[in-house]
Parts: structure tokens; sequence; C-alpha cells
């Protein structure tokens, strides 16, 4: 795409001279100038695709803490890394496009300065579950390629779901500017206002993050963090196989069990499904016959069944058992949830399809319900070829998860290019709309692109900038930035 450069403080400005005394000739102060920018590139390595984002910050910091700003981003042509398992040297090759944009973004003086990570999520995570030899081979081709080029390379890592999740938090409260500020006065402060909690939808897993004020009782999920001299207590929670793509696997399975027919798909719509396709994923371990073949392909039908379909989605969730004093589900601890959350990745693309798509309202939880009973209901000719076969699925996703299986109640605004959704607890109240989208003045946010994403710090970028990696878990420690 096209690069587009953003600047990470405004300049300076100058003073006015100074009048009395007869006719002088202004003064002016003198001015310091910033340091150079110093750049990083950050490889999202993500379920289904990978995406390269630049970034630049002075080479100051404000308390310890790097103001970062978005440069350019690129987008890598096919699936996800993981999606090279039988054919390792391809996930290597794949990043070269992007890596050629690097070359041409990032100014030649500073390419041997300038750090580069990879970092994998769930799909990486998944690979290396179900064949580690395989997930070896994808991150050493991917080195390979990432070292032929005169950047730092810093590594090619899988993150852990504690980090993806605390990264995206740190992130999007970062863009919203719950941090830290520029103000009229020409200077950073720290706005006088809480964080919001982040839920991330991805292909494969699924991330909650919020701030929380009690000790966690599982302190795996407890993170703590020090970012521009404040200190804030992190819970955070991945859920394996409760991403969009996974579960969408599942409730295929699910089908193929319990049912002659998928009542998630659209009437009049059939296909052949290959057991090895739908078998091949840890997360239809459970749904596993013990004894089928892989090559054998079953025809499927859907039946437009919306009751059904809730009942196979609600069945993925679990609320029976919980050692804590509270549970969100699978027996997962998880404190009082309290305050806004944004809610981003897939939680955008599933609402904005019902809402500009279909053009279904969806600004309240009664009127998702509505509009994903209405998209289950309508048959094949109805709703080809346009939208996604999965719609009915994905549009019933979005309530036992957020509201039943998180504590959440739902209230939706518009996010516009920020591709994101604000949620609050217990009410209907949203955000303003204007602190979501890109019409936000220019001075709201470090990060003044409406095409920046919640993948600001990922992998090893936050040590560049002051973000030390997540605790890892069983021993929460101060990550001091």
């Amino acid at each position: 795409g096209n690069p587009s450069r953003v600047s990470p403080r405004p300049p300076p400005r100058s003073a006015p001279g100074g009048l009395g005394g007869g006719v002088r000739a202004p003064r002016h102060p003198r001015l310091t100038p910033f340091p150079s920018p110093q750049y990083g590139i950050v490889l999202d390595a993500g379920s289904s695709h990978t995406s390269m984002f630049i970034y630049e910050w002075p080479a100051d910091k404000e308390n310890d803490t790097g103001i970062v700003g978005q440069h350019s981003s690129c987008d890598v042509p096919g699936g996800g890394i993981s999606s090279y398992a039988d054919n390792p040297s391809g996930a290597g090759q794949s990043l070269v496009g992007c890596l050629e944009q690097a070359l041409r973004d990032v100014p030649k003086e500073r390419h041997a300065g300038t750090p580069l990570y990879l970092g994998a999520t769930a799909g990486m995570r998944l690979l290396n579950l179900t064949n580690p030899e395989a997930s070896t081979s994808v991150l050493t081709a991917v080195t390979h390629t990432l070292t032929q080029y005169p950047f730092d390379f810093r590594g090619a890592r899988i993150l852990s779901g504690q980090e993806e999740g605390v990264f995206g938090w740190v992130t999007a409260n970062y863009l919203l500017e719950n941090f830290i500020k520029y103000g009229w006065v020409g200077r950073w402060f720290r706005p006088r206002k809480g964080t919001l909690g982040a839920m991330d939808l991805g292909g494969a897993s699924t991330q909650i993050t919020f701030e929380t004020t009690s000790p966690a009782e599982d302190r795996a999920s407890e993170v703590q963090l020090r970012l521009y001299g404040q200190h804030y207590r992190v819970y955070t929670h991945s859920f394996l196989c409760y991403g969009r793509d996974q579960v969408l696997q599942r409730l295929l399975a699910s089908a193929l069990q319990t049912h002659s027919f998928h009542p998630c798909w659209p009437r009049g719509f059939s296909t052949h499904v290959l057991l090895g396709d739908v078998y091949q994923s840890p997360c239809t371990m459970d749904q596993r016959p013990q004894t089928f073949n892989s090559s054998a392909r079953v025809s499927l039908s859907g039946s437009s069944d919306p009751h059904l379909c809730r009942d196979l989605v609600s069945g993925l969730f679990s609320f029976s058992s919980c050692l804590f004093s509270r549970c969100s589900f699978n027996g997962v601890f998880q404190p009082p949830v309290a305050g806004n959350f944004i809610a981003f990745s897939a939680f955008f693309y599933t609402v904005d399809f019902l809402q500009t798509s279909m053009g279904l309202p969806v600004a309240t939880l009664q009127q998702l319900e509505a509009a994903a009973v209405n998209v289950c209901n309508q048959t094949w000719a109805q709703v080809s070829p346009a939208p996604p076969l999965q719609g009915c699925a994905e549009g019933l996703l979005l309530q036992p998860l957020p509201s039943r299986a998180l504590a959440f109640s739902l209230g939706l605004r518009a996010a516009g290019g920020l591709r994101r959704r604000v949620i609050s607890p217990g009410s209907w109240d949203t955000l303003p709309a204007a602190q979501m989208g890109p019409e936000a003045p220019e001075s709201r946010a470090p990060c003044r692109n409406p095409g920046c994403k919640a993948d600001l710090f990922l992998g090893g970028l936050n040590w560049e900038t002051g973000l030390h990696s997540c605790n890892p878990p069983g021993s929460p420690a101060e990550e001091v930035l």
C-alpha cells in the first residue's frame, strides 16, 4: 500500500520576540532540533495473514517510555506462516515483497540500526502443539529470509497468549491517549482518565485484557506494568481455539457429529467436506471420531436454523465448574469487569458485515441478536453471492462470547477507520464516536494514521520503546517502561 508518514510529536514553536524600550529586533529562542528518528520493523504473523508495520520514534523518551508513531505498513500476500507447514521455505519467501518495501521506507543510513522482529500468534501456537518440527522449520525459514536484509534482526518467535493480550491492551490505550497526551501547552502530560479493556477476536484465539485493582486469584493471569511513570495491574487471558476460524471449524465438527446438516449454513447451500481438514486442528481433537478416513469427503447441506445454530455455539462454552471465586467460562478465573472496553479484529468485521453489507442496525445487544437471526433465516439464494457463508455463525458467536461468557452487556458504535467497537459492561453507554474514529482532531493521538492497528507493541519492539516482555506465567513481575 501507500506508506503514510506520521510525526510522533508536533514541531516546536518559536516564541514571539519581546517589545518595549524602543524598537528592537525580535529575539528568537535557541531551538534545539529533535534527534533523528529511530525506526523499528515488526512482522505480525497472525493465523490468517501476516502484516508488516514500520514505526518511528524520537531518540529521547518520556519517563523512560518512547513516543511511537506508525510510519507505514504492508500486508503480506497469502495465508499466515503456519499455513506453510508443508512448505517452510514458502513462509520466508512470502515476506520478501514487504521487506523490499521496508528497504525503501526506512532511510538507508538507518538500516543497520533498525530492529526487525517477527512475532507469531495463535496459528503458530497451534502448529507448535500438533507438529513442533514443522513449527521449528517454519521459524527457521523465516529467520533465514529476515537475516538476508541489512536490518538489525532481533528474532522470530511465537508469542504467548499472555503477551498477545497485553500488547493489544497497551496499544489500544496508547492510541486513545489513555497513558499520555500532547496538550495545547506544547508538552506531554498524563490525562486523568482510566484505561479501556481490550477484547481481540483473532483467527485462532480470543484475548481479554483489562486493568484490575485486586491481585488475581490465578497468578498466571496477572501482569504488572509501569508505563510513563505509572503502575498498572492488568488481568489478561487468551482463549486458544476461540478465534473466529477455529470456532467455525469446531461448529463444523459439531454439525457432522450431531446432524446430517449444518444449521448455521443457509438452506440451499451444499458442499463436500474433507474430514482430514475438519479434524486436523487440535481445536477439534475432542470431537474427532476414534476411527475415520482423513481422505473421505462427506456431503453436508445448510438448513438456515438459528435456534439449532445457537445451540451449537452455546455448546462451545462450559459454565459448570469453577475453582475460583468467579470464572468466565471453562473454569478460567476472571475478576469483575468494569468500565469501557474496546473490541477489534473479527469483532469489528462481523458487526461491520451485519451493518454495512446487510443494512441491519446493531447498536444494542437486542439488535445484534435480531440481525444475526435475520441472516440465519435467509436461504442461499437470498444471501449469495455477496455475504460470506459464515455470517450466521459469526453473528451468533458475538452474543455468548462477550455477554454470557465474559459477563458483558454490549453497546456498539461505529469506529471508522480504526476498525474497532466499544463495549460497556453493565450498561449501554459507549464512548463518543469522535474518540474512536479518524475524524478526531489530529492532536488527539500519538499515532495519527487512521489505519493504525492494535499491533504497535508486538514482540521485541517493546524493548526499543521501553516496554519489557510479559512476565512468565505463574511469576508476575513488574514490567518497567
